[in-house]
């Protein structure tokens, strides 16, 4: 077995309230680390497929609530990811509510950046990580974005994302996204811009990847 598949690879999991932030600071992270040594799963590309539904039956469904992800085949490919397995990572259609027929072949990176809502209050998941990072960020702010990102990317009516955030996303972060808080290392104030968090985690991942993945000829 060479040095390389004996390496630890290493799990870093970020979670936060919707449109907290969490994706610009994985972002943040596979920028400064780069190259082939990170890669970025997100828990969003793992929503159940359902297409088997009729479209008055999805728009309303909880996709706030835990079980509207498929969970297993997310810790699955985690675990086969943390082996230096390669996976095909699902895609999701958000404006229909069913995943695509494309996937994404990965595998094989020293650092797993697994970036979701509810990916600290996986009882299963939570063990495997090696840091834990809560994005926090002011519920008025999420909302502002959520808004923008909802019409502007998926189609949505101003109105329905109102009442979705009412009846749903607001319920289901007080229920289970905000108590899972205390399971952190780290608190990110600001998520992606608070740019001393982002550097003082970016050494100590570099610190841990040179000791077990050094740099080969070609700085990769």
């Amino acid at each position: 077995m060479s040095a390389e598949s004996k390496a630890k690879r290493t799990l870093i999991g970020i979670a936060g309230g919707t449109a907290s932030g969490k994706t610009l600071v994985a972002h943040r992270i596979f920028e400064a680390l780069g190259g082939r040594r990170v890669v970025m799963v997100k828990q969003d590309h793992y929503y159940k497929d359902l297409a088997h539904l009729s479209w008055e039956e999805r728009i309303r469904t909880n996709f706030d609530h835990p079980d509207a992800f498929d969970a297993d085949l997310l810790r699955s490919h985690v675990r086969i990811l943390l082996q230096g397995g390669m996976i095909q990572e699902p895609d999701y259609d958000f404006t229909h509510h069913v995943r695509l027929p494309r996937t994404r072949t990965i595998g094989g990176d020293p650092v797993i950046v697994l970036e979701g809502i509810m990916v600290l209050g996986d009882d299963e998941l939570r063990p495997m990580m090696d840091y834990k990072i809560f994005v926090d960020t002011d519920p008025d702010i999420r909302l502002l974005r959520r808004i923008r990102r909802d019409v502007s990317e998926r189609g949505r009516t101003l109105e329905s994302v109102l009442e979705q955030y009412e009846n749903f996303v607001r319920p289901m972060h007080l229920q289970f996204v905000e108590p899972t808080k205390r399971y952190a290392d780290i608190i990110i104030p600001e998520g992606g811009y608070n740019r001393v968090a982002i550097e003082l985690l970016r050494a100590k991942i570099a610190s841990v990847l040179q000791e077990n993945w050094p740099l080969d000829e070609e700085g990769l």
